[in-house]
């Protein structure tokens, strides 16, 4: 127990070690945030409170400055509005998700369409991506623009391509890198290559930026995906199980059913396609995923995104921020929360 506490506290490090870096300009991102957010309806001041309030890593808003820092951005607040911007984005996104899939909690706290509802949750979503784009005009960069803008357009084909194969336990990888790619990689990739678009860099620089972000967020879901199956989990404090009961196909499951026999894979067809499914259907499940070492195999697959994100950053010259930045890749794999 005490090498995985250690691993854990060694990993967790590059997360704070980014947030330090840019930690003053971190608070400015949260207070533009709460002032981009400000609202004459009580009703979309209350939820958009709350929204701020609930928190979270702001790991996009941090990938956003720690770029910017790495190429060298100094003057201005660009980054400081952009990052806002990113991480609004993100919020945007995690409002509309909590509708799709009934969400209740979310960071150990009620959803906002828990609360106050589904319309009202979607409607508060839109405001939130309206703001985005207010901050995206103000900024005037055409090239960041039409990045944002096509990254949040990317993001809701993502939302319909994993609601069009819901209960598809047979849904082929490629479809679940398509998803996932769409959802969460696209986010990160545009929150680090607007790091290097602020700093006027060379294509070189953005390009490689802009690799390292999409295979940090391939990462990064893939670790979410496997934790939702991982019964070890609970030394990190994660709830597991959510996907499933949502009927999410998500890595784990569709290479457990490549694994199976052909009588398990009949029965996982049968749990999938059930709207309601039981405990005993996750038992089973979490069993078969244990026999054919699936959890183990998800992580080998995330490692391959690893080395592409930490080998894309030797275009860089050595500095703590790129170090901090490869570090990271790990974090998003093997994080603790």
């Amino acid at each position: 127990m005490g090498t995985v506490v250690q691993l854990k506290n060694q990993i967790n490090n590059s997360y704070f070690q980014l947030k330090d870096l840019v930690d003053e300009k971190l608070v400015l991102v949260e207070e533009k945030i709460k002032s981009k957010l400000i609202s004459d309806v009580n009703l979309v001041q209350e939820m958009s409170n709350y929204h701020i309030e609930t928190g979270g890593k702001r790991l996009r808003a941090l990938l956003t400055l720690g770029s910017a820092k790495l190429c060298g951005y100094k003057k201005g607040g660009r980054d400081i509005n952009l990052a806002a911007c990113v991480e609004m984005i993100h919020g945007a996104t995690l409002m509309h998700d909590d509708v799709i899939d009934v969400g209740s909690l979310r960071r150990g706290k009620k959803t906002l369409n828990s609360i106050w509802g589904n319309q009202s949750s979607i409607l508060v979503g839109d405001y939130l991506l309206s703001r985005c784009f207010e901050l995206m005009v103000e900024d005037g960069n055409l090239e960041i623009l039409k990045l944002l803008s096509s990254t949040s357009s990317k993001i809701s084909q993502g939302e319909i391509l994993q609601l069009q194969h819901k209960g598809e336990v047979d849904m082929l990888e490629e479809t679940y890198f398509k998803i996932i790619t769409s959802k969460t990689a696209e986010l990160f990739s545009a929150a680090t290559k607007v790091g290097a678009i602020l700093s006027n860099q060379k294509n070189k620089e953005k390009e490689a930026l802009e690799f390292y972000g999409k295979n940090l967020g391939l990462t990064f879901q893939i670790a979410d995906d496997t934790l939702d199956y991982n019964s070890e989990s609970k030394i990190f404090g994660k709830k597991i199980g959510k996907d499933f009961f949502e009927g999410k196909i998500t890595l784990p499951v569709i290479l457990l059913f490549q694994k199976t026999s052909s009588s398990d894979k009949e029965r996982l067809k049968n749990i999938f396609k059930q709207d309601a499914k039981s405990g005993d259907d996750f038992k089973y499940t979490l069993t078969l995923i244990k026999k054919y070492n699936i959890i183990k195999e998800c992580y080998k697959k995330a490692e391959h995104f690893i080395n592409l994100g930490s080998n894309s950053l030797t275009v860089f010259e050595d500095s703590d921020e790129k170090k901090v930045l490869e570090d990271l890749t790990s974090f998003s794999l093997e994080r603790s929360f």
